[in-house]
C-alpha cells in the first residue's frame, strides 16, 4: 500500500471520526465502561486487574472508540518486533455492525504499516464463530488451530493473520518512501 493509499485511509478515518466517533488511548477513566462491554461480551471475560497488568507492560497498548462521551468500543494489543497481536477487542452490544469494528481494525492496519510490522495476529475462540466471520470479512485469515489453548475452559483457538500488504515505495508523486535497509540484507 503506497503513501498515497495510507493518506486516503487515514482521511477516511478521520471522516468518521467527524462523524461523532473517534479512536483514542485507553486511559484509566475508560475502565468502568470498557469492563461493562467486556463482561457483556465475553463469557470467560478479563477482570480490571488483567486488564491493568497487561496495559503496565511497555509493549501493550490499549485503545477505545468513543462516541459523545460514550465508550463504543476497545482493543489491547501488544507490539512484537515484526507484527502486532491482538489481545482483546471488543464493541458494545449497542453499537455493533455500525462500523467501530472496523474502524478499530482499519486503525490497527494504519499502525501495522506505518509501524513496519509485517502482520496482525489474534487467537479466537473455536465456539467465537461471530469474530471469526468478522475478522475474516477484514481480510484475515485462520493459520492454525491452538489445541486447549484458553486456560479458563480447555477450549481450543484459531490463530487468525493478516499480513501486511506489499509496500509501494512510489507514492504516485515520484517521491521513493521509506527504506529499511537492514531488511534487504535478510532477504538474500
Amino acid at each position: 500500500m503506497g503513501a498515497t493509499r495510507l493518506r486516503q485511509r487515514e482521511r477516511d478515518l478521520d471522516r468518521v471520526a467527524t462523524g461523532g466517533i473517534h479512536v483514542r488511548w485507553m486511559i484509566r477513566r475508560d475502565m468502568p465502561e470498557v469492563m461493562r462491554t467486556e463482561r457483556a461480551s465475553f463469557e470467560h471475560s478479563w477482570t480490571e486487574d488483567d486488564f491493568l497488568r497487561c496495559l503496565r507492560q511497555r509493549n501493550c497498548i490499549g485503545m477505545v472508540t468513543e462516541h459523545n462521551d460514550v465508550i463504543t468500543g476497545f482493543m489491547i494489543y501488544e507490539l512484537h518486533k515484526t507484527r502486532l497481536h491482538i489481545l482483546n477487542f471488543a464493541v458494545n452490544a449497542n453499537h455493533r455492525r455500525t462500523g467501530v469494528g472496523g474502524l478499530l481494525v482499519g486503525k490497527l492496519i494504519y499502525k501495522m504499516i506505518t509501524h513496519r510490522r509485517q502482520r496482525l495476529t489474534l487467537a479466537v475462540r473455536e465456539r467465537n464463530v461471530a469474530a471469526q466471520m468478522f475478522f475474516r470479512a477484514h481480510g484475515f485469515k485462520a493459520t492454525r488451530l491452538l489445541q486447549n489453548y484458553y486456560e479458563d475452559s480447555g477450549e481450543d483457538a484459531y490463530q487468525m493473520e493478516l499480513k501486511a500488504p506489499a509496500y509501494d515505495p512510489f507514492d504516485g508523486f515520484g517521491v521513493i518512501g521509506p527504506v529499511n535497509r537492514i531488511a534487504q540484507y535478510d532477504e538474500s
